[in-house]
């Protein structure tokens, strides 16, 4: 019998399978990867040795506003971590600077106090400027430039009138911008919902390019590398973390010669060959982003690059935060199915991109392919259901769903944590 543990919430669910229904198990080996030094000492070694650049303590001397880029509550970048190190470097070389962490929601709610306080740690939330990023402010943005694609990039003031632009966060594979970290700080993290509608069009979703793993080519990432560029990013601290969130490994330096030493390191370990299999079991790496359906379509897109036409995707994601946008909610529980919301959406062009439709899109897209149900305790089934998908509040319950809707020998993949991996075929 093989017993596999799923990430869920902040603990985890027990599956038990014997061995002639596992096709296998698909697991990123940063979560076997031993590192070189504790947490802290390997982001302390990246800024040290930083790639491409001078080092921070360096770059901030003659600077007067610093403003570090700093990710939201649904992203597990252990700020506790770095941004401690970070603020101590630049004061190391300008004891004087004024320093404005900013903080990168994208197209996300606000971080509440609570959350930022679990994200970074009382001290920082008392004693250092935190502004939070709101995408739909117009009157907090100024224009800097046009994205490749044509659409203007509408930059969040705070970060527009930064001396010295810096951004830390985390790189792990993205379902459509290849990997996350570098670039993404920038946009979607600290632009307008103009900016996030126009590089998030369906025409670039729908690209082969736009998908985990893939950066050359592809559509989205070219976007966003131009606008950090026109941002002046000059300098990121990512690390890599594992299934515990604990760093393994950290970079730091130039925005893209840092992330792009960081991309190569992820890619080795993140990449797994597809185990096609009638039911696939996933998760979207635990608390905290499983905390709504809409973040939860990463995990599902891992899913469907190994389950068979037809088959059943299991993810267990407690999505306590319910749907996580109303706009994203109302693209299912308003339309027929996913097909009438796929043409709906390919019918819209990149000028008229309406917020959150690009997760609607691979959550149709996945959803005309296979049969989805979320294994969850702290979201209302109907809600789910609204949705055109299933809910369950036990593993045990799904499967007996899922076998159902597949042929009784059916084999089983097991992807623990689904936002951890590259499935290549």
């Amino acid at each position: 019998m093989n017993v596999i543990k799923i990430p869920y919430g902040k603990q985890a669910l027990t599956l038990e399978l014997p061995d002639e229904e596992l096709a296998g198990v698909l697991m990123s080996k940063a979560h076997d990867f031993t590192p070189e030094a504790g947490e802290t000492d390997l982001v302390q070694q990246a800024l040290a040795h930083p790639i491409g650049s001078a080092q921070l303590c360096e770059l901030v001397k003659g600077k007067q506003r610093i403003v570090l880029i700093a990710s939201d509550h649904t992203r597990p970048v252990p700020s506790k971590v770095i941004t401690p190190l970070v603020l101590a470097e630049i004061r190391k070389g300008n004891p004087k600077a004024d320093i404005t962490i900013l903080i990168a929601t994208g197209f996300h709610r606000a971080t509440t106090k609570a959350e930022l306080i679990e994200k970074f740690g009382e001290k920082i939330v008392r004693e250092e400027n935190i502004v939070i990023h709101d995408s739909r402010k117009a009157a907090d943005m100024v224009n800097i430039g046009k994205l490749p694609s044509g659409g203007d990039i509408l930059l969040n003031k705070v970060a527009a009138s930064a001396d010295l632009l810096l951004a830390e966060g985390f790189i792990e594979p993205h379902f459509f911008a290849g990997f996350s970290g570098g670039r993404k700080s920038v946009l979607p993290g600290v632009v307008s919902k103009e900016t996030v509608l126009a590089n998030h069009c369906a025409e670039f979703i729908a690209s082969d390019k736009a998908r985990t793993g893939v950066l050359d080519g592809n559509p989205i990432h070219i976007d966003m590398i131009s606008a950090a560029r026109q941002a002046n990013l000059a300098f990121i601290v990512n690390v890599v973390i594992d299934a515990e969130k604990k760093v393994i490994k950290a970079f730091a330096g130039d925005m893209e010669k840092a992330h792009a030493e960081g991309v190569a390191f992820v890619r080795e370990l993140a990449t797994v060959g597809a185990k096609p299999a009638e039911i696939v079991i996933t998760s979207n790496g635990g608390y905290p982003l499983d905390q709504n359906i809409y973040q939860s379509v990463k995990g599902m897109s891992a899913a469907e690059a190994t389950c068979k036409e037809g088959g059943v995707i299991i993810i267990c994601s407690a999505c306590n935060d319910g749907h996580g946008g109303e706009a994203f909610y109302r693209w299912f529980a308003d339309a027929a199915g996913p097909k009438e919301i796929m043409d709906k959406i390919m019918a819209i062009d990149a000028a008229s991109t309406i917020a959150d439709q690009w997760e609607a899109q691979i959550l149709a897209r996945i959803q005309l392919k296979h049969n989805i149900i979320i294994v969850t305790d702290q979201c209302e089934h109907q809600l789910i259901e609204n949705m055109h998908m299933r809910a369950a509040a036990t593993l045990d319950e799904a499967l007996a769903m899922a076998r159902q809707l597949v042929a009784k020998e059916a084999k089983i993949t097991v992807i623990p944590d689904g936002v951890s991996v590259i499935v290549s075929q």
